[in-house]
C-alpha cells in the first residue's frame, strides 16, 4: 500500500489550522494539529511526520526555535509560514535547516504546491543508511572533508561540523562544479530549489556561512571564491 503523506500544521490561529487541515485533506493528505511548541512535542511522540508547517509567530516558543529543534531530530520537510515583511525571519529560518517558506497571507494552492515540492525533494535523497560502509566518499573541501554518501563535513580533526540540507547541497554542487564559476541563479537550479528568489541573499548568506566553517581565513576565501560579476566557485 503506498504511503499516505503526513502533514503537521503548527499555528495558534484556529481557522487558519483548520483551513490548512481542510485543504490538505482534500489533496489526499494526512494532517496532525498543534497550536504551540508543547502540542507540536505531544504530536510528534505519536507519529513522526512527513513535513511540518510551521508558523513562526507562536506562543511561549517561536517557530525558529522550533524549527532548530526539528532539523537536529527528525528528517522531515519544514516550510516556515511567515508574515509577508518578514524577510530576516525568512532568511533565518532557511539558514537553521527549513526547506521552504510561505508568507501569509497566502493562496491554499500555493501552499499545496510547496509541500508537494518539498515532500518530492525529501523522497529524491539518498539514503544514506542504506550506503555500503565500503563506498563512503570523502573529498577535500577547505580544511574540511565532505561525505558524498552520509551528507556530512568533517574538520580536520575528524570532528563533525554542523552542516543543514541546504549547505550540504551547496557544497555538493560547488565540488561538482569544481573550478567552474556559478551563478546564484544556477546554484538554485542545480540544488533544486528554485522556489525561492536569488534576490534575497540567501545564498550569499549560506555562503558567508559556509566559508567560516572550510575556509583556514574566512576573510580570504581560496576554496569559495566570489567570481566578480558571475557568482562564486570552489578551487580544489
Amino acid at each position: 500500500m503506498a504511503h499516505t503523506p503526513c502533514v503537521l500544521v503548527v499555528d495558534d490561529d484556529q481557522p487558519t489550522r483548520e483551513m490548512l487541515l481542510e485543504a490538505l485533506a482534500t489533496h489526499g493528505f494526512r494532517a496532525l494539529q498543534a497550536g504551540d511548541g508543547a502540542g507540536m512535542r505531544r504530536e510528534l511522540e505519536r507519529e513522526a511526520p512527513d513535513l511540518v508547517l510551521l508558523d513562526i509567530r507562536l506562543p511561549g516558543e517561536d517557530g525558529l526555535t522550533l524549527a532548530r529543534f526539528l532539523r537536529e531530530r527528525y528528517d522531515v520537510g519544514i516550510i516556515m509560514v511567515t508574515g509577508s515583511g518578514d524577510v530576516i525571519d525568512r532568511i533565518v529560518g532557511l539558514e537553521i535547516g527549513a526547506d521552504d517558506y510561505v508568507a501569509k497571507p497566502f493562496d491554499p494552492r500555493e501552499l499545496l504546491a510547496r509541500v508537494k515540492s518539498v515532500l518530492r525533494r525529501i523522497q529524491a535523497r539518498p539514503d544514506a543508511a542504506q550506503a555500503p560502509v565500503q563506498n563512503a566518499r570523502r573529498v577535500p573541501f577547505g580544511r574540511c572533508e565532505l561525505d558524498l554518501d552520509s551528507h556530512q563535513l568533517f574538520d580536520s580533526d575528524g570532528s563533525e561540523v554542523m552542516v543543514t540540507h541546504m549547505e550540504f547541497d551547496l557544497l555538493r554542487v560547488l565540488h561538482e562544479h569544481a573550478g567552474k564559476a556559478l551563478s546564484r541563479d544556477a546554484i538554485l537550479t542545480l540544488t533544486k530549489n528554485r522556489e525561492w528568489e536569488p534576490f534575497d541573499r540567501s545564498i550569499d548568506i549560506r555562503i558567508a556561512r559556509l566559508r567560516r566553517k572550510v575556509e583556514v581565513d574566512p576573510d580570504n576565501p581560496r576554496a569559495i571564491r566570489t567570481v566578480r560579476g558571475v557568482g562564486y566557485m570552489f578551487v580544489p
